[in-house]
């Protein structure tokens, strides 16, 4: 359904107002007043005519603020961003006519409802201090139509102190859902702090999908952190700031399945965990307990104890993760947060682990994933 304009004339008068006054500038609000399903897709907008709009303020049903802009003859002003789906909104104006008459006028109009309402969820969550890999992942509850992803990627703005060059990427994850990713194109400096704010609200997102607000969210860069598996030696080795902080020994995957190789980021983190099989394809083989485990891929790459194995430091015999004993699991997952990297070398595994597989950013050159970007 498509809403007309409303014409808004009279003093202080509202959407229903029915008599122009005399000298007065003539407003009008589009969507219109006093409709109960504006059309989705479309700003908000006010016309002078005959004078110059001295003020506009609009807001929604929560009482928030519709940023815009005046003209800079105040012949007309402009919302920023796009009628969010189901919301009513207050249009109130103030106007001044070319012979000098000031009025004032509010119009109050509802949005229709979206067939389906798109929601994200991000990674990092906001106030969260993570390590120097991580990238920011937003995972879509619904499909984005492939039409739609270049404007969802305008919308979103990352901001950093200091500032870092980096790029959005379209992902599918692990689970089939749709995904956009930005990583800076190196890692991010120790200490930066970081602004995610997307304009979302009001978008379709397609398939009869609509976003229904905004969403905003800040995180840090924590200590720079990384660990290194050298698989033929059977060593992980920690480093801080570039120094060497420590090693560990352990067993990687063996020939029949060997360790995913390149630049993983650790994903989450679990105190304790039951490895079970059939969740890596083994089916009912085992189904063991073991602690500090650090999760790398969404396939099951993890480190973790390995109090079972009585190879460890000896014979590369996991079905790919990296096992080691109780202590020195602990070790590593107490040094290792959140978006911190682990690089895999020396591994048999050719394979590139797909970006979706995790937070595999990391897997791809910088110039392979700026070819993900919508807006390349």
């Amino acid at each position: 359904m498509t809403a007309a304009a409303a014409l808004l004339t009279a003093c202080g008068g509202g959407a229903n107002a029915s008599s122009p006054d005399a000298g007065a500038a003539k407003v009008t609000v589009t969507p219109a007043g006093g409709s109960k399903a504006a059309q989705l897709g479309s700003g908000i907008s006010v016309q002078a005519d005959g004078g110059k709009l001295v003020s506009v303020e609009v807001k929604d049903d929560d009482g928030a603020k519709v940023a815009g802009q005046l003209a800079g003859d105040g012949s007309s002003w402009k919302s920023d961003n796009k009628v969010k789906p189901k919301t009513t909104y207050t249009v109130r104006t103030k106007a001044k006519s070319t012979e000098g008459k000031e009025s004032s006028a509010t119009s109050v109009f509802t949005t229709e409802e979206a067939d389906k309402v798109n929601k994200l969820t991000n990674t990092p969550g906001g106030g969260q201090t993570v390590g120097t890999g991580m990238p920011i992942s937003i995972l879509f509850d619904n499909p984005i139509a492939k039409d739609r992803r270049a404007e969802i990627e305008k919308a979103m703005k990352v901001t950093s102190q200091p500032k870092v060059e980096g790029a959005w990427g379209w992902v599918r994850d692990w689970t089939g859902k749709d995904r956009i990713d930005w990583r800076p194109k190196d890692y991010w400096p120790a200490g930066t702090k970081v602004s995610v704010k997307g304009a979302l609200g009001g978008i379709n997102s397609g398939e009869g999908g609509w976003f229904a607000r905004d969403y905003n969210f800040d995180f840090r860069i924590g200590a720079d952190r990384k660990a290194v598996i050298d698989v033929p030696s059977h060593t992980l080795t920690m480093y801080e700031d570039g120094r060497n902080v420590g090693s560990v020994t352990g067993s990687a995957g063996s020939p029949q399945d060997p360790t995913r190789g390149g630049v993983h980021t650790v994903r989450s983190k679990n105190a304790a965990e039951t490895m079970d099989s059939s969740t890596i394809g083994h089916g009912n083989e085992w189904m063991l307990d073991s602690q500090w485990v650090t999760h790398l891929t969404a396939s099951g790459t993890f480190l973790h104890s390995a109090p079972w194995n009585k190879s460890l430091g000896v014979v590369n015999n996991s079905h790919g993760c990296f096992g080691m004993t109780t202590n020195d699991a602990k070790k590593v997952y107490d040094f290792l947060s959140i978006g911190s990297t682990v690089e895999v070398k020396g591994t048999s595994n050719t394979s590139k682990t797909d970006v979706g597989n995790g937070l595999e950013v990391w897997q791809e050159t910088w110039s392979q994933w700026q070819q993900r970007s919508a807006l390349k």
